[in-house]
């Protein structure tokens, strides 16, 4: 790598692709990178991403704020590598069983992986995730479609929209679903205000107990159902692209 190439790179990802040596001047007590980072996850998982900031990660270590500024810039370059961290690595995909199935456990994967730490839905992403595990989970994706009779980006295209599938469906599930303390209350709320011939399909929904049903864990089931649904699409597609 050049001079050049060093300094268009962004600070964090030189340090994510451990390009940079921060704290190369830190405090002569052990701090790294890491630790700072996993403060940082530890804080989020217990109060979320809002009670994130350099100072509340310097308590949790014992250190003051400034000390951390040797290791990294800025809070925008420690957002930038939480999006990376949290994620994690990627699954490891069924060997063998097609493209359906690998991209189902990928997709599987992501949704779980982004309920244990529900508030990385909350960080800004104000560009394409360049980190790692992040380049890694494209990798894997990427690598399930390699067999298909279809173009590059359109492979592509196929994997982000997984992506973008799964992130709203974990988004909707915490946000919505979750703070619905009981579908009954909302079914009981419903038929108090629909009126039968404005509404007759939600009215009978309602009636016929659509939302209260006892057979379906919604934060999974409703995601496997439409993830099946997602790539039942994927695979009409797939299978017509070059008839």
């Amino acid at each position: 790598m050049d001079r050049h190439d060093e300094r268009v790179l962004p600070k964090a990802v030189k340090l994510m692709w451990n390009l940079d040596d921060p704290g190369t001047r830190g405090p002569k007590r052990g701090m790294s990178l890491d630790q700072i980072i996993d403060a940082a996850v530890t804080i989020g998982d217990a109060e979320g991403f809002a009670a994130i900031s350099m100072g509340r990660i310097a308590k949790e270590l014992g250190f003051t704020p400034m000390s951390l500024y040797r290791y990294v810039d800025s809070k925008d370059t420690l957002v930038d590598i939480l999006l990376d961290r949290v994620i994690g690595p990627p699954p490891v995909l069924p060997t063998g069983s097609g493209w359906r199935a690998g991209l189902s456990a990928w997709a599987w994967a992501e949704f779980r992986t982004i309920q244990r730490h529900d508030w990385w839905l909350d960080i800004p992403m104000t560009g394409p995730p360049l980190g790692p595990n992040n380049m890694d989970w494209l990798e894997t994706g990427m690598s399930a479609l390699a067999d298909l009779p279809i173009p590059e980006p359109q492979r592509l295209q196929l994997l982000v929209n997984l992506s973008f599938f799964v992130i709203g469906r974990a988004r909707f599930l915490r946000d919505t679903l979750n703070n619905l303390e009981d579908e009954k209350d909302y079914t009981a709320i419903l038929s108090r205000i629909l009126d039968p011939a404005r509404y007759p399909a939600v009215s009978s929904a309602v009636t016929n107990r659509a939302f209260e049903d006892d057979d379906m864990h919604w934060e999974e089931g409703d995601f496997g159902f439409a993830l099946d649904r997602l790539l039942d699409g994927y695979e009409h597609y797939i299978t017509n692209y070059s008839r």
